[in-house]
Formats: C-alpha cells, sequence, structure tokens
C-alpha cells in the first residue's frame, strides 16, 4: 500500500508548505487534519449519532467505537471534499458538501501505544453533522466492523462513564450539542 502524504499544518490548521508521510506524522508527533463527520437522526423525537466500530486492523484504537466517519487529509485537499470522500469510502453514504453543519474545530496531541509501538497523534480536526439516515451502509471492512445507532444522551452518558470500548473525545461531543439540540434543518 502506498503511504499516505499529510500537509503539516499550524496551530489553527493552515497548511505551512511542507508535507509529512502518515506513518511520520503519527511516529514524531507532527500537526496534520482531519475530517470528523457524525450522522444524525431524530427517533422518537430524541437525536441519535451514528457510531462505527474501527476494525481490528485499524493502526490506532482497533476495535472501538468512534465518530460516524472521518480520516486524515490527503495533502493538497481541504475538508469538506475529504469528509464526503471519508462519508462514501466508508459508509458508502452519499452527502453533499452544503449538507454539513460545520460544527467548529478540535485541536488534540495525544501520545499513545498501539501494537507495540508509539503512536502521537497532533491533529486539527473539523467536525461536521450531518442529518442523514440512510437505508443501508456499505461498510469499507478494513476500516469499519460494524455501525450503530445511540441517543446523543445515552452517548454522552456511555462516553463519560466509559461504558463501552471507544475513542470518542467528550470534547468533540461538545463541539456537536448546538447542532444536535437545534434538531434537524428544514429541508
Amino acid at each position: 500500500m502506498m503511504e499516505e502524504w499529510l500537509d503539516i499544518v499550524d496551530e489553527e490548521g493552515n497548511p505551512t508548505g511542507k508535507t509529512v508521510e502518515r506513518s511520520a506524522a503519527h511516529r514524531e508527533g507532527i500537526r496534520h487534519r482531519t475530517a470528523h463527520v457524525w450522522l444524525a437522526r431524530i427517533r422518537e423525537g430524541r437525536p441519535q449519532l451514528l457510531l462505527q466500530k474501527r476494525s481490528r486492523d485499524k493502526d490506532s484504537h482497533p476495535g472501538c467505537f468512534d465518530m460516524s466517519s472521518g480520516g486524515h487529509i490527503p495533502a493538497g485537499v481541504e475538508y469538506l471534499p475529504s469528509a464526503i470522500r471519508e462519508l462514501q469510502e466508508e459508509l458508502g453514504v452519499t452527502a453533499r458538501e452544503e449538507e454539513l453543519i460545520d460544527c467548529g474545530v478540535r485541536r488534540f496531541f495525544r501520545k499513545e501505544r498501539f501494537h507495540g509501538a508509539p503512536f502521537l497523534d497532533c491533529q486539527v480536526s473539523r467536525v461536521y453533522l450531518l442529518w442523514k439516515d440512510p437505508e443501508e451502509f456499505h461498510l469499507q471492512e478494513e476500516e469499519v466492523e460494524e455501525v450503530r445507532w445511540i441517543d446523543y444522551d445515552d452517548c454522552i452518558r456511555a462516553v463519560r462513564e466509559n461504558h463501552f470500548p471507544h475513542c470518542i473525545a467528550m470534547e468533540e461531543l461538545k463541539i456537536l450539542e448546538g447542532a444536535v439540540r437545534a434538531g434537524r434543518p428544514e429541508a
């Protein structure tokens, strides 16, 4: 498999003009960009989020529940096209850029170990909400094991109390809160 090249970015997520291989970015803790998309729907009057369970072969957080879709942004590409591409690749979900609600940016640095090796994750992530309830999903097996819907409030509680294996940040759920509580925009 060919190595993925990423833009090295400043604290605001602006490309610096330099690039780095994805593996080097995580080995050395070099700041890069990702796009995170959360699918939402309303069921019985309550907002729900779609969680994906990461494949057990993933280089980070294998077998953990995570946001609906997300991924690294290749060098020279912007947030929205990457978000749309990841939705299609990972879940088989088609969306238009204007359907994604920009909820904000999350910046973080995590130092962890996976598969016996250090994993340094320094990201600037743009977080999107997409009100969509597809009839079916086409999961990318090497990325996603399964998906499941969960009430937003139950998700907050489960993450806070660590009820299931996950890599969901409470900070990211809070970034979504305004858009989730506002409900689905009128079509």
